[in-house]
C-alpha cells in the first residue's frame, strides 16, 4: 500500500529546512530558541 502524503525531500527542505528558517526574522528566532535549548541547528 502506498503512503499518500509523501512529500519530496527537496520540497520539505525548501519549506521548513534550515535555510528557509534563516530567511525570515521569525525563522531565525525559532533557530535561536532551539539552540538555547541545546539543540544543534543542522543544514539539511
Amino acid at each position: 500500500m502506498h503512503y499518500p502524503r509523501k512529500i519530496s525531500k527537496r520540497k520539505r527542505a525548501r519549506k521548513s529546512g534550515f535555510r528557509a528558517r534563516m530567511r525570515t526574522k521569525s525563522g531565525r528566532r525559532i533557530i535561536n530558541r532551539k539552540r538555547r535549548r541545546g539543540r544543534q541547528a543542522q543544514v539539511v
